[in-house]
Parts: C-alpha cells; structure tokens; sequence
C-alpha cells in the first residue's frame, strides 16, 4: 500500500522553508503530493503553472531523482480534506515555525480530522535555519530589490527576481 502525504500551500513562490518541509515528507511517505490552493479572489505572484515548474525544479536541484519522481503537484480550490481524500492521502502535511502557527494549525486539525477522521495532520517542525522563512516577506524583499538567495532555491531566485522587478 502507498503511504500519501498531502501537503498543501500557495508555494508563491516555493522557499526553502517549503523544500524543507517536503524533504521530512518524504521521509514519512511514499507518495508527497503537493497541492496549491487557487483561490479566486486572489492574485499570486506566479501563475500555477509556473508554481509547478518552481517546485519540481527546486526538487530536482535539492533531492536525489528518486526522491524528485516520488514528488507530484496538483491544484485545488476546495475544502483541502477533500482533496486529501481525493488523492487517497492518509496524511496532511502542515510545517510549523512558531507557536503562533501550531495555535492556529491546531483549530485546522480539529476541523479537519472531525472531516474526515482517517486522514491524520502531521506536524512537521521547520528546521532552525528555515523557521522565519515565509513566501510573504520573501516576495516584499525581491520587491524591494533586497537578497533573496538565503530563502529559496537557486532555481526559484531568478525567476523571483524577473518576476519582482516588474
């Protein structure tokens, strides 16, 4: 049987505060599929179509190709435990840095698991070295024209950067 992992976000655009959170999914699960919520009201950065390919680059650069090919990316606009279940997920992946985010992460379980009870949250802790990454502040800094090569792959920079100084 396949252990599949749900891991979901707006990726926009994919840190390394992300890549490191998928790296201890693949730890825990066979199959990780990452899925990025579309929600009509607002406007990302980068379209989803440019969100995959960050993320398989960022993967491909960052983790062996066996692991890379265990990595699948999909979108979704609905309720995320339905797209858990969609997927056959028995695990919902969430990252937390602080306490702030497990306060809040923790009414989601809830929410969640009351949803659908098979499907388990999984809490993975960020890394020290990634734990005040977030896309937010990441996309004001390239904004601003600052050094964004500490928080994201060298496959995101680039694009982050092109992207910015429109």
């Amino acid at each position: 049987m396949t252990r599949i992992a749900l891991y979901p976000g707006s990726f926009d655009p994919v840190t390394n505060g992300h890549v490191d959170i998928l790296r201890q999914s693949l730890a825990l699960a066979d199959k990780v599929v990452v899925a990025i919520g579309i929600h009509p009201g607002k406007t990302p950065l980068f379209s989803f179509e440019e969100r995959v390919d960050l993320i398989h680059a960022s993967a491909d650069e960052q983790f062996p190709a066996e692991d890379a090919r265990r990595i699948e990316v999909i979108s979704f606009s609905n309720l995320v435990i339905d797209t858990a279940r969609e997927q056959g997920a028995a695990y919902l992946v969430r990252g937390l840095r602080d306490g702030t985010d497990l306060d809040y992460e923790m009414q989601m379980a809830g929410m969640n698991g009351t949803l659908e009870p098979h499907i388990r949250t999984v809490f993975l802790p960020a890394s020290p070295s990634v734990r005040h990454i977030t896309a937010t502040l990441v996309r004001q800094i390239a904004k601003m024209g600052g050094d964004i090569t500490a928080f994201v792959p060298e496959s995101v920079a680039d694009p982050l950067r092109r992207r910015a100084a429109k």
